[in-house]
């Protein structure tokens, strides 16, 4: 039996152990063959066989031109309407450009045309005019950005929509931090709100700690190599803060303090609590930071010291014009039950109340002072597979093409299209493997488990936040 172990990156900030025991092959296995194939699989699978260099763009179409592409705008069905309002200035700056060389490529989806409880993506799409299985900006935009709670609209269907389209989320508790956060998009667009060209590469390496250790000494030193040959952000500066220098400190630096890049990226464990815990609602998804000194040495409740939330984002913090992707457990999000509970034997267990977006993230994209222009994260928890292959060595390539369209200027949405290509190539091949064991064939667990894992872990990554900004935005209008 193979002595490969599993480990999630994430740990518990109420008894300070991670998130997940260490799992063996034979655990994860056994979960992957319970399960039914992923609903998006298919898709997916067409998509790689297809090889289509942008499944979601038409040949002919711009991704970075919202005249091609489009851009939409979904809301639950019973939503406020004054978050519509609030919403309403940055509405009609995207119809302004979408809806330049065709009208139907600007969509206001609402009331009737909203997310109703319990609609499955291809009859929202259907109901909508759009064609499940493609994206044709004349039916349905290409960028669409969903408001509402994942309670409202469920994470599920935004994994869905991104296969073909380009998908972000907001969700505030007030319609000011809409309004905030459209103001922050329009001021950006007109060179209003803009950040010099300047990316912070950052993340610990915790002592005795195995997930902390593989993202410095893998991601971040692949990606720091990568900008030291000009490969990653050509005629930017780029600053790595990478082991002892990422303390939280250096996170309160780069996130609202006088050394906020135009793009951060940050990899570390993310804190996890508890459902129903107090600081659950306050810290999930938060960043630990180096002050951690590693499972050994510190055991257990995890001091506020030792990690970076929305608590810690004052009111003074500047973010205005950031763009933040932070490679940590619960960072974007945390649904209600946890998915990988299976692995360890178990029911899915519940994890929150409700579906959450992560307090930091919203705190960033409502910021009073003025909103961060998105944050990319992980809903769920994270793990090295998404840039690590046993045996195989560094798989960073998603995370390199990502930053590199960010950095030369592409809308965000579009530049995180290279995750959507992983994870197609991932879904297919344990689509197979699965096929092929239903047929009585018998699979390695250690293969199985790997699939299983990375093809989950794949499909979590969301944006929080208008997914056609830029970073650095130029003058649009």
């Amino acid at each position: 039996m193979s002595a490969e172990r599993f480990h999630a990156n994430g740990i518990d900030g109420a008894s300070g152990g991670y998130l997940l025991p260490e799992l063996t092959p034979a655990d994860v296995a056994r979960a992957a063959r319970g399960e039914p194939v992923d609903a998006i699989a298919a898709e997916l699978e067409r998509r790689q066989r297809a090889g289509e260099a942008h499944y979601g763009v038409p040949d002919e179409a711009d991704p970075d031109d919202l005249g091609d592409t489009g851009w939409g705008i979904v809301f639950a069905h019973d939503a406020d309407p004054a978050i519509r309002e609030a919403l309403a200035p940055l509405v009609a700056h995207r119809e302004a450009q979408a809806a330049a060389k065709n009208p139907q490529r600007f969509r206001v989806l609402a009331g009737e045309h909203g997310v109703r409880p319990g609609q499955s993506k291809n009859d929202f799409l259907v109901e909508n005019g759009g064609v499940p299985g493609e994206c044709d900006p004349d039916r349905m935009p290409y960028y669409l950005l969903l408001v509402g709670s994942p309670a409202a609209i469920p994470f599920e269907l935004q994994y869905q929509l991104d296969v073909q389209h380009a998908v972000g989320r907001l969700h505030f508790d007030a319609p000011d931090d809409y309004a905030r956060y459209a103001q922050a998009v329009i001021d950006a667009e007109r060179g209003a709100a803009t950040r010099a060209r300047r990316l912070a590469l950052l993340g610990p390496r915790n002592a005795d700690d195995d997930a902390t250790s593989l993202s410095a000494d893998v991601l971040l030193a692949e990606l720091q190599a990568a900008a030291a040959a000009g490969r990653l952000a050509k005629g930017w500066q780029v600053d790595a803060l990478i082991g002892a220098d990422a303390t939280k400190a250096r996170l309160a630096a780069h996130l609202g303090g006088a050394e906020t890049p135009a793009i951060l990226f940050t990899a570390s464990h993310g804190m996890g609590f508890p459902s129903g815990d107090p600081r659950q609602a306050r810290h999930q998804g938060a960043l630990l930071a180096q002050d951690w000194p590693g499972p050994v040495e510190h055991r257990g409740r995890i001091p506020e010291s030792m990690y970076f939330s929305a608590d810690d984002l004052g009111a003074d913090a500047d973010v205005r014009g950031l763009v933040a992707f932070c490679f940590a457990c619960y960072g974007a999000g945390t649904p209600a039950r946890d998915q990988f509970s299976r692995a360890a034997a178990a029911d899915l267990r519940t994890l929150a109340p409700a579906p959450f977006v992560a307090p930091l993230a919203r705190a960033l994209t409502a910021h009073p002072r003025g909103p961060a222009l998105a944050f990319v994260g992980h809903v769920e928890r994270a793990w090295g597979y998404s840039f690590h292959w046993p045996q195989a060595g560094a798989a960073t390539r998603a995370f390199r093409d990502a930053l590199r369209r960010l950095a030369l200027g592409r809308r965000i949405g579009h530049a995180l299209e290279p995750f959507n290509d992983r994870h197609a190539a991932l879904s297919t091949d344990l689509t197979a493997l699965l096929e092929k064991i239903r047929d009585g064939y018998r699979a390695d667990e250690a293969e199985l488990a790997r699939l299983w894992t990375a093809n989950n872990d794949a499909r979590n990554y969301v944006i929080i936040g208008d997914p056609a900004i830029r970073a650095c935005a130029a003058t649009e209008e």
